[in-house]
């Protein structure tokens, strides 16, 4: 398996990677991409407006055409086209730097696009706000197909992803077959926390995990001794550490080792390794509400897992993709290696065997998700068949 290499830079590609994933359709691919390619020449930051004017331009005209559905009655061939409207304005909002002009109206047109074919499409969640200590954290939640209280799971951002993308993973619908419920949510640092709030990245995310906990246990459709907690990218950093620190967790996963994300910041100053997304200082600032550099790497010199897996004392899943080109291989096994309080702990690379092998799956996230829906079945009391 390799990343479908459309564009002569690598952040333009998992761009596309991640859009393909999440319910892209290839035509629709191309009609954006054709003529913005010499514009990805330039570098990874500098065709970016570029970029949001066509893929802006295509959600629009989805968002027009589900309007044609609605009024001829078709709700569902609606949702359809909203959602890939919502899945390309958060795809070009994703891709600009902060503050560029354009994406707060781009980000509020995908979130409206996402609401509408929620509705229309009768879809399998319902947006949520978790309290916290400071304003609130927008989550999306999944039910299990199964009767009674169910196991949950809280699935957590990365770095630049939001909820919209986790529930794209298809995770969340995989987790839902095997009689698992999903909290998808905004931390703070991420989607609309962030972007509607000002809320920074909470470095000990236990903080908010448990939050999420503490509102999962007073629902009925939940069964409280069975939520586990789970992460993609930078997830995979944030969901051990509140696994470590939350004990009404129950089992963990990460989609992508993210040991030592102080160390890779270093790594990153030094151009080792590839940025997640262009303009990549200037975000990573605004997501620590860091006021320069300094600031930055002050916030986050803490977010270390060295001394912290220890603690953890239920099962846990680490799983990396063995040609991961952001986060090194060598997290996966230094995670597994400090998990030697976990009485069920499991490390799973995925190879060119299966796929899967960029970072966090973006060249084929199938085997990740249906790995770690597995695991939670398993661990958490779900069903396989």
């Amino acid at each position: 398996m390799a990343l479908f290499e459309y564009f002569p830079n690598y952040i333009w590609n998992l761009s596309i990677a991640i859009a393909m994933e999440s319910g892209a359709q290839i035509g629709e691919i191309i009609d954006m991409c054709e003529p913005i390619r010499d514009a990805a020449a330039k570098g990874a930051d500098a065709g970016t407006a570029d970029f949001m004017a066509k893929w802006f331009e295509m959600a629009d005209k989805l968002s027009t055409l589900a309007d044609d559905d609605v009024a001829a009655g078709h709700a569902f061939s609606a949702s359809n086209k909203l959602e890939r409207a919502a899945l390309y304005f958060i795809t070009a909002e994703r891709m600009q730097g902060h503050g560029h002009p354009g994406r707060r109206v781009t980000y509020a047109r995908a979130l409206d696009a996402f609401t509408r074919s929620t509705r229309l499409g009768k879809l399998n969640r319902e947006r949520v706000e978790i309290p916290l200590e400071t304003g609130t954290m927008p989550a999306l939640y999944t039910r299990a197909d199964r009767e009674g209280p169910s196991p949950v799971v809280v699935y957590c951002n990365g770095l630049d992803s939001c909820k919209e993308l986790l529930y794209w993973t298809r995770l969340p619908q995989e987790l839902a077959r095997r009689g698992v419920s999903t909290l998808c949510v905004d931390q703070p640092g991420s989607g609309e926390a962030l972007r509607l709030q000002g809320l920074p990245v909470d470095p000990h995310s236990e903080h908010w995990a448990s939050k999420a906990v503490d509102w999962l246990v007073e629902r009925e459709d939940v069964d409280p001794v069975r939520i586990g907690m789970a992460g993609i990218s930078l997830g995979g950093h944030f969901a051990p550490r509140a696994v470590a620190h939350e004990p009404r967790f129950a089992s963990g996963a990460v989609w992508g080792a993210n040991h030592d994300w102080a160390e890779v910041q270093q790594k990153r100053l030094r151009r080792e390794g590839e940025n997640p997304v262009p303009h990549y200082w200037a975000h990573v600032m605004w997501a620590f509400g860091a006021t320069d550099m300094e600031d930055f790497h002050a916030k986050s010199a803490a977010m270390t897992l060295d001394g912290e897996l220890e603690r953890i004392r239920v099962p846990f899943l680490i799983t990396h993709g063995e040609k991961d080109r952001q986060i090194g291989l060598d997290y996966a096994h230094r995670s597994y290696d400090q998990l030697v309080n976990s009485p069920k702990r499991a490390l799973k690379i995925f190879t060119s065997r299966e796929g899967g092998v960029e970072h966090v799956g973006a060249d084929n996230m199938a085997y990740g998700r249906d790995y770690i829906a597995d695991w939670f079945a398993d661990t958490l009391g779900g069903h396989n068949a």
